[in-house]
């Protein structure tokens, strides 16, 4: 192989998409959990083992998200749908449930109070994740809930 046709080659890889997983799920906790346990797999086949920082605290976050989307935004017969990409110093987690009128708020989340059985969710994701945020829809009716990692900052 010449000079000329390998850096074509890392030319072509260098513009590729980032990986990318996306699947919607029913809106039930089982639905939650194979969410939950697929990005936790997506993310060790991209490289993140299941024991790395980034893995745990992208799942966890997943988790949390997938939970408040079959909590808080199911609509009986609609679906919530993940998006999980990883670009090169930065991993992305988006849920999108079909419930737009009830989006959390940008603000950090205040503490339940102690004997609080729920309520905790949002608060550990404006811990874990770098960024987060709510954005309508696209599309189609409700709400995205999305969280990324810095992989370069420290933990």
């Amino acid at each position: 192989m010449n000079q000329a046709t390998h850096a074509e080659e890392h030319l072509s890889q260098d513009r590729l998409p980032p990986p990318e997983f996306a699947m919607c799920f029913t809106s039930t906790p089982r639905g939650a959990r194979l969410a939950r346990r697929l990005v936790a797999h997506r993310l060790a086949e991209w490289g993140h083992s299941y024991d790395s920082d980034a893995n745990e605290t992208v799942t966890l976050i997943a988790a949390e998200l997938t939970a408040n989307a079959v909590r808080h935004g199911h609509v009986p017969g609609r679906d919530f749908h993940l998006r999980l990409t990883a670009m090169p110093h930065l991993l992305r987690v988006e849920v999108a449930d079909t419930r737009g009128e009830r989006a959390p708020g940008l603000n950090t989340p205040d503490s339940p109070p102690f004997d609080a059985e729920s309520g905790r969710g949002l608060l550990l994701v404006a811990q874990l994740a770098d960024r987060w945020g709510v954005a309508p829809r696209e599309a189609a009716p409700g709400r995205c809930v999305w969280a990324e990692l810095d992989l370069q900052s420290p933990r």
